[in-house]
This record gives structure tokens, C-alpha cells and sequence, in this order.
């Protein structure tokens, strides 16, 4: 006999609007075949396609932060924790249609994360625009993970300030999560 675990589970999603979720390990293939499911299940809604394309585009950039992420902390005695936190979720509420992502982090990594989005979140649409420009310009030496290009573009589909956190979980590791709001 099954419990009613997923039933709970469900009327959670729904109280909170969510629609689609995941959680767990994110490969490139999943974060790819995931991508196209949401394509085809926001066009079946009829969603504008403005609308569609900047989900799907913040979905796959909220997502492959987290994969790259888990890569660049392979070596980590929290590596198998990390991998396993991922969680991404896309809903809809009065605010509009969100897409949300947390995964677990290191907690020396917390402050530099958390003062780049900072950074950017107090931007408005103009300055995001340039700042975006710039940073394509800029070349990254080879051990870059990027030019931070992803959060700038996140903020520039979203229509309100991304929302984000870090919680402390244990004395290595943090929860970090963000939201943007399109």
C-alpha cells in the first residue's frame, strides 16, 4: 500500500503555483530534454512566445549554473551532496510566471555569489543592457568559469528584481536559491 506522500507532495506544488518541477542531479542531457518538455507543455498553455522563450531561456541558464557548479566542485568531500540539491521549479502567481532554482554551495562561496547578484539586482533595464555589453567584451582568461554574463541576462528577461537567498545548513554547506519573475 502506497501512502499518501505524493499526494502531499502534489497539493504542495499546486498551493504554490508550481507547475513543473525537478530535483536532483542535473546532467546536460536532462537539462536539455527537460528544456524542450517545458517548450512543448508552455506552448500547449498558448503562452505568448516572448513569454516561452524567456522561461525556457532562464530555466537553462538557472540550470546549467547548478550543473557547472557541481563540476568546478568534483574534488569537494561535498561533491555528492551538492550534485543531489538540485532543485528547479517553474509556476505562475499573481506576479506572473517565475522560474526558480537551489542547490547547495559552499559556504566560502556564498558571499562572492551573493554580492554579484547584488550587484546586479539594483540595476535598472538600461544599465543592464550596458553592463551586458561590456562584460562580451571583456576577454576571460582560460581558467574563467564565464563572464557573468548569466545573471545579468536573467535580470534583463525578468520583469521584477531576481529574488535570492543563501541559508546556512550545516558549517560547510549553504542552500542557495533564486527566482526570476517574467
Amino acid at each position: 500500500m502506497i501512502d499518501n506522500h505524493l499526494l502531499e507532495v502534489q497539493a504542495a506544488l499546486r498551493n504554490n503555483g508550481i507547475l513543473i518541477s525537478f530535483s536532483g542531479w542535473l546532467s546536460q542531457q536532462l537539462i536539455e530534454e527537460y528544456g524542450q518538455a517545458i517548450k512543448m507543455y508552455l506552448e500547449a498553455e498558448n503562452r505568448p512566445k516572448n513569454e516561452i522563450y524567456h522561461i525556457f531561456s532562464i530555466f537553462i541558464e538557472q540550470t546549467q549554473n547548478i550543473k557547472n557548479y557541481c563540476l568546478r566542485k568534483s574534488g569537494s568531500p561535498a561533491c555528492d551532496r551538492i550534485a543531489q540539491s538540485s532543485i528547479v521549479t517553474i509556476g505562475k502567481n499573481a506576479s506572473g510566471s517565475y522560474i526558480c532554482s537551489g542547490n547547495l554551495i559552499e559556504n566560502e562561496d556564498a558571499a562572492g555569489l551573493i554580492a554579484r547578484i547584488e550587484s546586479i539586482v539594483k540595476l535598472d533595464k538600461d544599465e543592464l543592457r550596458r553592463l551586458y555589453k561590456e562584460k562580451l567584451k571583456l576577454e576571460l582568461p582560460d581558467h574563467a568559469g564565464g563572464a557573468g554574463l548569466g545573471f545579468i541576462d536573467m535580470a534583463r528577461k525578468a520583469t521584477q528584481p531576481l529574488e535570492f537567498s543563501a541559508t546556512k545548513v550545516d558549517e560547510h554547506l549553504s542552500f542557495f536559491a533564486l527566482k526570476a519573475v517574467v
